[in-house]
């Protein structure tokens, strides 16, 4: 007998990402259990209240998402403005809109759905970033690994799983791995590297390393006659 065509799943059959320094957010991957293509949606819950269900962000690019309050209770706080979200509650935010949202109560969950309207919907890199390094720090490198390898496969040509993958090898102490992956990053794209891995606290024990400064466009040539 073929398997059924169609899914059923509750939320806390869901995998579970806590995100490191996100106050809190844990992920559940929705379009990953049922390899949804057509549209992003995820949830996103929270254990106590205070702990956060939407990280603050804009989406670009022309997307726009529809959040759903599943259970308990969030405060949105969406351009500026608060607002109370019980259950059942429907947050509309078009593409550029800022957003963040945290649980008001324990136990709150709150559903992501979005796209670009128009635009063939492509599953976002994110993913696979999220899972990584979420599994890295619950002490998972293999899966860690895994996950960014997948996410490169299927973006060859972003720039950020490869830098991500680089962050990944980094904090595990392998450096020549961590500067492999970053050189891949930066044939991608030069000035996003540039912008973001001399800052960035994973690359801490190779800011002094030649190499990486010559990634990042750091390094310094020596003028003429000098």
């Amino acid at each position: 007998m073929s398997e059924r065509p169609y899914g059923v799943a509750r939320i806390d059959e869901l995998d579970s990402y806590p995100i490191q320094g996100q106050q809190g957010l844990t992920w559940r991957p929705v379009r990953r259990r049922f390899d949804i293509r057509s549209f992003g949606v995820n949830a996103y819950t929270a254990a106590e209240a205070g702990q956060r269900v939407v990280e603050e962000h804009r989406e670009q690019d022309g997307h726009e998402e529809l959040y759903v309050v599943l259970a308990g209770r969030a405060t949105f706080t969406v351009e500026g403005e608060e607002h109370d979200a019980p259950a059942g509650t429907l947050v509309h935010c078009p593409p550029g809109t800022l957003r963040s949202a945290f649980a008001a109560e324990p136990q709150t969950t709150v559903l992501g759905i979005g796209a670009k309207p128009g635009v063939v919907f492509e599953p976002s890199g994110w993913e696979w970033v999220f899972a990584g390094i979420s599994l890295l720090d619950q002490g998972d490198e293999a899966g860690a690994r895994a996950e960014l390898q997948a996410g490169i496969e299927a973006n060859l040509d972003a720039w950020q799983g490869y830098f991500n993958l680089a962050c990944i090898e980094a904090r595990l102490g392998n450096e020549d791995a961590a500067l492999r992956e970053l050189e891949r990053a930066a044939e991608r794209d030069q000035e996003a590297v540039a912008k973001f891995a001399p800052d960035d606290e994973d690359f801490a024990s190779l800011t002094s390393n030649p190499r990486f400064l010559a990634i990042t466009g750091q390094a310094k040539t020596n003028s003429a006659g000098s």
